[in-house]
């Protein structure tokens, strides 16, 4: 879940470009020391932290965001409302607020936290490989979307229904069910059991 070039690189105290470095993780998700992010994606696959935004409308919606054409890695497929990788000591929770906002342009409100999944998915397309400890997060979206058309290329807000028409029919993240899945129990929690979740 790679960023655009716009945010691939950040500038050093003297000017010059840093790669973005991805924090390398063992199985119980501890810290074990880092890696460049295109290498840590390349086969097999590196195991590092990640994270992973759900945000809902008021009507119990899920925010859903189409990958710009640009990225790198799955462009132009649909996927949660926001994925990233934290930089190396950055809490997952700081990262995915900070990543909701350069993307979608809103402070998500009511961010909490919905567990942790761990998951190995390769994309035929690129031939990366997400091996990610992935910390999920769910909450609202109350403000209006501005998107970084770098960053996303389109959104929708979908009840379960519309999603699983959606997903029988339009492409979507290789990792997208297993997160969704995963962080099912907090989005009953936070929509309540009328919303189909």
């Amino acid at each position: 879940m790679p960023t655009t070039p716009a945010t691939a690189t950040h500038s050093s105290s003297n000017g010059t470009a840093e790669a973005i470095m991805l924090e390398l993780v063992d199985e119980n998700g501890t810290t074990i020391g880092t890696a460049e992010k295109l290498a840590a994606h390349q086969a097999p696959g590196q195991l590092h932290r990640a994270f992973s935004v759900f945000l809902f409308d008021e009507q119990g919606r899920l925010l859903l965001q189409r990958r710009a054409l640009g990225k790198y890695h799955s462009p132009g497929v649909w996927s949660n409302t926001c994925c990233g990788h934290p930089y190396p000591g950055e809490a997952p929770f700081a990262a995915a607020a900070r990543r909701t906002y350069e993307e979608l342009g809103i402070a998500p409100s009511l961010l909490a936290e919905a567990g942790t999944v761990r998951y190995n998915h390769p994309d035929p397309a690129s031939g990366l490989v997400e091996q990610e400890f992935n910390h999920l997060f769910v909450g609202m979206a109350q403000e209006e979307l501005k998107p970084d058309p770098e960053e996303v290329g389109g959104t929708a807000f979908v009840t379960a229904t519309e999603l699983a028409e959606r997903h029988a029919q339009a492409p979507f993240s290789a990792w997208f069910m297993t997160v969704l899945d995963a962080a099912r129990p907090a989005i009953r929690e936070l929509t309540g059991p009328s919303a189909g979740w």
